[in-house]
């Protein structure tokens, strides 16, 4: 298996407040044509398409607009959190560091620098406890992946986020051996995949991307000749909401992961 991360182009795509979040509005054409079936290689998303991910941001939000209540109420406080961040995205990237920081410049600025030492230190333990999450597979994950290995078709994980905190994920998911190849990439962009599947030494039209997101996971691949097989989850953050499938073709949605092997047996 071997690790990579890439140092691309970020782009302030997505942020994080429980005001903003919704329930997968996202616009999809789902399609009931056939899908080949001779992959060379299947990737997948990693957070909330493999294992939980999202509602672990959503608890942590809650207690942070908890802990700041006397600053305001929970629904401006939870914007000032959101606007922070969609300004740290290019300085920070994804993931629960940069969340942290972006919590800490939050409560220094609406607290007008005033916090108590108590407060930045419960902060400091909001972001401890969420980089410690337990790792919950999402049913019926390690059943597709050991059935798509069996059949000798490789596995990699294509996925933003911080990169220790991804491989600190996935030690501790137990699924590490399924995988030919795991991507950290710090977007998802069409050039992105592009680059990947090229350090692959794979074409587009062997290539079978996997997640809950359209923005990230499935529209850019559809967009280079690749497929894609979109899997919502209950919850997405609204940036990677508002998505559209235009042209259908190679593209596919199923309601659960359990469903992929059909794809197979069609």
């Amino acid at each position: 298996m071997f690790w990579s991360i890439f140092c691309l182009e970020k782009k302030p795509l997505r942020g994080r407040s429980s005001r903003m979040r919704g329930t997968g509005s996202s616009k999809t054409i789902s399609t009931g044509t056939s899908m080949k079936k001779d992959f060379r290689i299947i990737g997948f998303d990693a957070d909330d398409t493999l294992w939980v991910n999202e509602p672990y941001y959503q608890e942590t939000e809650r207690h942070f607009c908890e802990l700041l209540s006397g600053y305001g109420n929970v629904e401006d406080i939870s914007q000032e959190l959101f606007k922070t961040e969609i300004q740290n995205l290019e300085l920070y990237g994804f993931g629960a560091k940069g969340f942290m920081l972006s919590m800490m410049e939050t409560v220094l600025r609406i607290s007008h620098q005033q916090a108590s030492l108590s407060t930045i230190d419960n902060i400091i333990r909001l972001g401890k406890e969420l980089l410690d999450k337990p790792v919950v597979l999402l049913e019926g994950v390690e059943d597709v992946l050991d059935e798509l290995h069996k059949r000798g078709i490789k596995l990699i994980i294509a996925t933003k986020g911080d990169l220790l905190d991804q491989q600190r994920k996935l030690a501790k998911s137990k699924i590490e051996r399924y995988f030919h190849h795991i991507e950290i990439m710090s977007d998802k962009k069409e050039s992105d995949y592009l680059k990947l599947l090229a350090h692959l030494d794979i074409k587009p039209e062997h290539f079978l991307m996997i997640g809950n997101s359209l923005k990230s996971d499935i529209i850019p691949v559809l967009n280079i000749g690749g497929y894609g097989l979109h899997i919502p989850y209950h919850t997405t953050w609204q940036h990677e909401k508002n998505a559209t499938v235009e042209n259908p073709i190679n593209y596919r949605e199923i309601e659960h992961i359990s469903k992929v092997m059909e794809i197979f047996e069609e």
